[in-house]
């Protein structure tokens, strides 16, 4: 499948979001995660004065979105780096703020189609499941060295899978034998350790497993945890984080996030906010919001995510 025919995820949602912050001279736009390039493109073409750092920790990722976005010259730089690097990633571009930022969580829709990267469960590949490539940690490593208990942890945690324990023991289990190095082994592996009631619903029962390991190699909830407030820092007055997450605990912690930076620590029953005592955003979503049924037709990527937007009011 070509770059150009991956859609991103409400996209034109995310343009109108963002069009608010981009209406100043020359305004600036991170994309913490560039991927194939498809939001940056898109915010390009509509905002014709507009900057963009795109940020990927995934060198692929970059050179394919660097030939998509050449047309667009030095309207973009590009960035080698994991997003909760912002800071430096947004000064050594050579600004001080930013006007918008936008978050795409979890795995790309190019590193699903890479057989030989490993996320995906429904080919048989090497397990490996770096976002960089020149990371150490594989899922390889995760299966073949930690504990039943800390494997048992990671699916439970990271993928919110029932039967956590079972298929930890039966990986240790497995593994004593020959360790696990491709992901046919471990589907079949899950499969049978899953009651057979349990199987016939949820789509493949491999799915939450590889999610978890997904997380656990990259890293991405504590590399997101520290981002989010990094990016929100970045932002000038007016400016907005946009965040598109896609299952419960990357929402979970945006909505925290965002919840503590847009409330005051003034007493509800005190009729005015001390100078100084001002929340320094605003929620511009309520709640998150979520895709509708023509937009999930059209990108059945679409069916699991959840949006929330904040705006900076004051320096």
């Amino acid at each position: 499948m070509s770059e150009a025919s991956h859609v991103p995820v409400l996209l034109g949602r995310v343009l109108d979001l963002l069009a608010p912050s981009l209406t100043g001279d020359r305004p600036v736009v991170v994309d913490a995660t560039l991927g194939l390039g498809g939001h940056t493109e898109a915010m390009l073409n509509r905002f014709e004065d507009l900057h963009v750092i795109g940020i990927d920790r995934d060198p692929e990722a970059l050179a394919r979105a660097g030939a998509r976005l050449a047309p667009f010259g030095d309207r973009v730089t590009y960035a080698h780096a994991v997003y909760d690097e912002i800071a430096d990633v947004v000064r050594d571009a050579g600004f001080r703020t930013v006007d918008g930022v936008l978050f795409d969580l979890g795995v790309s829709s190019m590193q699903l189609d890479l057989a030989d990267r490993g996320f995906a469960y429904a080919q048989d590949a090497p397990l490996d499941m770096r976002m960089n490539p020149e990371d150490e940690l594989t899922a390889a490593d995760v299966l073949n060295t930690y504990t039943s208990r800390e494997l048992s942890k990671v699916l439970r945690e990271y993928g919110e899978e029932k039967f956590a324990k079972r298929i930890a023991d039966a990986v240790v289990r497995e593994r004593a034998t020959e360790p696990f190095t491709t992901s046919a082994r471990l589907v079949d592996l899950i499969r049978d350790s899953i009651p057979q009631a349990a199987r016939r619903t949820g789509g493949n029962p491999a799915k939450r497993t590889f999610q978890a390991l997904r997380i656990e190699v990259n890293d991405e909830l504590g590399v997101y945890r520290r981002a989010l407030p990094a990016a929100l820092e970045a932002l000038a007055p007016g400016g907005r984080v946009v965040v598109l997450a896609y299952h419960s605990l990357e929402d979970r912690i945006t909505k925290r996030a965002l919840t503590e930076v847009t409330t005051t620590d003034v007493p509800r029953d005190l009729p005015f906010v001390p100078e100084g005592h001002e929340a320094k955003f605003r929620l511009v979503t309520r709640g998150a919001e979520m895709a509708t049924e023509q937009e999930i037709e059209d990108n059945s990527r679409a069916r699991s995510v959840r949006l929330r937007v904040a705006e900076r009011i004051t320096a």
